[in-house]
């Protein structure tokens, strides 16, 4: 089984001509797409169409070169926007495929990145944000891991599109029917699977409260509409053929810049100052989520994220993580998504990198 992360730029949020490109050429074979990944230029908020804008272009393509009817493409790719380009960062997605099958006996090698996909039920509004959800999401996440027959010290990002199912029109909306219940209850749903927390004591109250529980892998988005929330793992396995492998770390501030020069290098990059072009360009791919601190602090110093009534605090917190992550790095095809309710240390987060091994 090969995996791989094919990162493509955007010229707008209904861009996909990059992969229409490598799909014509058959670089890229629509039946071995699992997800699509990308970052838009809207506002990340609510209202941001761009993402909507590029589900709907990337649906049309797949349809057209998988043969089958549009309304089918979501079932069987995951379609995954995360809106908000400030500062630096680059409108770019990613698309992850998988090809071929593992033999029976297949000897073990070096350990090589690996993906598997996995869905929830379909939740109602009610059971948003609680630990229904945790639950499955945890259950999803279990299976995945299971399907790649690695332990959980081998998975290194999981990325989740939750759901936040439509409330009926003139129903009351159920409180916890949030994105921010949604990517809460979703992030300890991956703790769980992976042990990071006991799941078992998991209650609706800490969901969205008890911030010191969370997970250093989970990478969650809530979108508006959806009802089954969406699985794709990343790991490492010996058992699997890939040129990428994938490395993840916490940064617990959004100026915490020594855990990312320590997984660079880990990941065999130089740490010292900004990469060089050539080890720059083994960079397949970056993901990081952000906060800006609820404590309204950094280091003992006041920061305004939060009380600036002019732009909001998660734009804030996606152009700092955003430009301190391309200065180390070299590039600005910077994944960053924001909020992060139980991923990484509150007013930190995750950050996971896709290096090329060869």
């Amino acid at each position: 089984m090969r995996a791989d992360v094919h990162p493509f730029a955007s010229a707008a949020p209904d861009d996909v001509e990059g992969l229409a490109q490598a799909l014509r050429d058959r670089r890229i074979e629509a039946a071995d797409i699992m997800a699509v990944i990308g970052k838009t230029e809207g506002n990340g908020a609510g209202n941001d169409f761009t993402r909507t804008m590029a589900a709907h272009a990337f649906t049309r393509l797949l349809a057209a070169h998988l043969a089958i009817p549009e309304q089918g493409v979501e079932r069987q790719v995951m379609l995954s926007f995360s809106g908000g380009c400030e500062g630096v960062i680059t409108p770019h997605y990613l698309v992850c495929t998988k090809t071929g099958v593992v033999a029976r006996g297949e000897s073990a090698g070096p350990k090589r990145l690996a993906l598997a996909a996995s869905r929830t039920r379909a939740f109602d509004p009610e059971e948003t944000g609680t630990v229904a959800m945790a639950r499955d999401t945890e259950a999803a996440v279990r299976r995945a891991i299971s399907e790649l027959h690695v332990p959980p010290d081998d998975v290194h990002l999981v990325h989740v599109k939750a759901a936040l199912p439509m409330v009926a029109a003139g129903a009351a909306t159920p409180p916890r029917c949030t994105m921010a219940y949604a990517r809460a209850a979703s992030a300890l749903g991956v703790a769980a699977a992976l042990g990071e927390i006991d799941g078992g004591a998991l209650t609706d109250d800490v969901i969205g409260t008890r911030l010191e529980l969370y997970s250093q892998v989970a990478n969650v988005s809530a979108k508006p509409g959806l009802r089954v929330s969406e699985v794709l793992v990343f790991a490492n396995s010996p058992h699997w053929d890939s040129s990428c492998r994938i490395h993840h770390t916490v940064m617990r501030d959004i100026i915490d810049i020594e855990p990312v020069r320590a997984l660079l290098e880990a990941a065999g990059l130089s740490a010292c100052g900004q990469l060089a072009p050539d080890q720059t360009r083994r960079i397949r791919a970056i993901f990081a989520k952000s906060d800006a601190d609820p404590t309204h602090m950094i280091r003992g110093r006041r920061h305004t994220m939060w009380t600036d009534e002019d732009f909001s605090d998660m734009r804030y917190s996606r152009c700092v993580v955003g430009a301190t992550l391309a200065a180390l790095t070299g590039t600005t095809a910077v994944y960053v998504s924001t909020r992060a309710e139980h991923m990484g240390p509150s007013g930190g987060g995750p950050v996971a990198v896709i290096v090329n091994e060869k």
